[in-house]
This record gives structure tokens, C-alpha cells and sequence, in this order.
């Protein structure tokens, strides 16, 4: 899939004044992760399951 043709979104906790944040994008079996300040920039994905590892780990 092409990244162009996913919807990107910020984390409801990212402010818009800048700073590090990441935009994740939701396929059929994989997430998209990228930098925020550089969507242009390179992007790597994992499958869902493993997003929701991660998530399932981290605390905020």
C-alpha cells in the first residue's frame, strides 16, 4: 500500500507546537509509523498485533 494513500493521524496527547511526535496510519494487517516533522521523510510499519504489544506495554 502506498503511504501516500493512508490516513495519517497524532496521538490526542501531541500539542501543535511542535516537537517530537509520531503520526501512525492503520492498514488491513499492518501499522505505518512515521515522524510528524518530516512526512515525507522514511516510515516503517509492523504488523497490528505487534502494535498492540507495544501499546499494551508502555504507560503514559
Amino acid at each position: 500500500m502506498s503511504t501516500e494513500a493512508l490516513q495519517w493521524f497524532k496521538s490526542t496527547y501531541s500539542g501543535d507546537e511542535g516537537g517530537e511526535c509520531l503520526e501512525v496510519a492503520h492498514a488491513q494487517n499492518t501499522v505505518h509509523v512515521r515522524d510528524s516533522k518530516t512526512p515525507d521523510g522514511p516510515t516503517f510499519q509492523v504488523a497490528a498485533s505487534t502494535w498492540t504489544a507495544f501499546l499494551d506495554t508502555t504507560t503514559v
